[in-house]
């Protein structure tokens, strides 16, 4: 009898423990329903000005400009390539400073393995910068311009 008597409680306990989820999930409906009727009378927060899209800074820069910093060559080589099949019949491999050296290593790679026809045009300039101190410092410029 103790024996049926504790299988019966065990049976209850379980039916209890499944009963006790389902209400507390009906307990908790109408607070995120309360959540999700909140969220939607919020108004939408008006889009920052002052940040620019990506497709807008690529306008900026040009289409047919690779700008080469310290990704690998091959990265700058694959961009430069799809330009010229893309259709462009210049583009501009533009670095500064201590990516002067790769981005004549992309000029060279584009020029001697995939499009030897290309020819070449260089110029070099100088930039002046600010740096965090405000102090002004001269930093070296290239502009590679590969033609077909």
């Amino acid at each position: 009898m103790a024996d049926e008597q504790t299988a019966l409680d065990n049976v209850l306990n379980e039916q209890a423990e499944q009963k006790e989820p389902a209400d507390e999930e009906n307990a908790k409906k109408p607070e995120t329903e309360s959540v999700v009727q909140q969220t939607a009378e919020t108004p939408a927060e008006p889009e920052n000005p002052q940040k620019e899209k990506p497709e807008s800074r690529r306008e900026k820069i040009g289409k047919n400009v690779v700008l080469v910093g310290k990704k690998p060559t091959m990265s700058y080589v694959l961009a430069a390539v799809t330009q010229f099949s893309d259709g462009m019949d210049e583009i501009h491999i533009k670095a500064r400073g201590r990516s002067i050296s790769r981005a004549v290593d992309v000029a060279e790679v584009v020029r001697n393995r995939f499009i030897q026809s290309a020819r070449t045009d260089v110029q070099i300039g100088t930039d002046e910068i600010m740096d965090d101190n405000k102090n002004k410092l001269n930093v070296s410029t290239i502009d590679i311009v590969l033609r077909k």
